[in-house]
């Protein structure tokens, strides 16, 4: 094959492998020419070729992996995607959840995290704006009554899977703890069945479980909008008050929406989050165990 197609010895030593004992394949040598015939066609940028070196560790994308690239290329191709961000003052909920933690956790048998609190913002705006709770079929969008919330869940091995916590705007706060609970438990001991990961309309990522501030996130399809909430960091920020402004240690966050602009402009996906913020904002006049 390397001779039909006029692959110099030269060029052939170059080609990493992937066989048994580093050989070169049939499906490197398509994978060069692939690269060569990009290269050399006009108007497109040139890729530097990376050779495999001797000491470099080749590993294989487990199935898993293999499904989540597929599906996140699929939806950057599918969804022309925009993404709208958030400052948000947070100090009044850390304060509520410093005060209620402990009574929470006797009552429900599990820990009031940010998260739980995060959810019941993002249920509550969604009712707000029923259109980001959608997902688009051809030349129709289907705009959906459930509203079933997944939950991005980081794996012990690197990978994600999304659980999905079905009518999560009808549980309390302490059914939402219990629930989650038991979604992430099952999901790190690979014990999810396949109803607890369909069906999700809306998709949400906690990107301060790893002290990131903000991210772009991947809409997952069909749906139209995700949304990564960043770390919580106190921070000196602007407080208006009676006698005029003031500069104070507060509790802040980023949330970011990446959202489908073939079905949602700017005033829908902004509007959401920032009625997202606004709740976690106020979260005393609302919050409900």
């Amino acid at each position: 094959m390397a001779q039909q197609e006029k692959i110099s010895p030269q060029a052939l030593s170059r080609v990493p492998g992937t066989g048994k004992d580093n050989r070169v394949t049939k499906y490197d040598l398509l994978a060069y020419l692939q690269h060569r015939s990009e290269v050399d066609t006009p108007l497109q940028p040139a890729v530097a070729y990376m050779p495999i070196a001797p000491e470099d560790e080749v590993i294989q994308l487990d199935r898993m992996r293999q499904i989540i690239a597929e599906r996140m290329v699929a939806s950057k191709h599918i969804a022309p995607h925009v993404t709208s961000f958030v400052e948000a003052d947070v100090t009044n909920l850390v304060q509520w959840r410093n005060q209620h933690k402990e009574d929470f956790e006797q009552k429900a048998g599990a820990k009031l995290t940010y998260t739980l609190l995060f959810l019941q913002a993002i249920v509550r705006a969604i009712k707000d704006f029923p259109m980001i709770n959608a997902f688009v079929a051809a030349d129709r969008i289907i705009k959906k009554k459930a509203i079933n919330i997944g939950l991005a869940v980081a794996l012990p091995g690197g990978n994600l899977i999304v659980p999905v916590i079905k009518h999560a705007d009808q549980l309390s706060l302490v059914e939402l703890a219990q629930k989650v609970q038991t979604l992430v438990h099952k999901a790190r001991h690979q014990q999810l069945v396949p109803d607890e990961l369909a069906e999700a309309t809306y998709t949400v990522s906690n990107l301060g479980s790893f002290q990131n501030l903000m991210g772009t996130p991947i809409i997952l399809q069909p749906q139209v909008a995700i949304l990564a909430l960043g770390a919580i960091v106190k921070k000196p920020a602007v407080v208006a008050g009676a006698q005029g402004d003031t500069i104070a240690i507060r509790h802040q966050m980023y949330l970011s929406h990446s959202y489908d602009h073939r079905v949602i402009d700017g005033a829908l996906g902004g509007g959401f989050v920032k009625q997202v913020a606004d709740y976690l904002e106020v979260l005393v006049d609302w919050v409900r165990w």
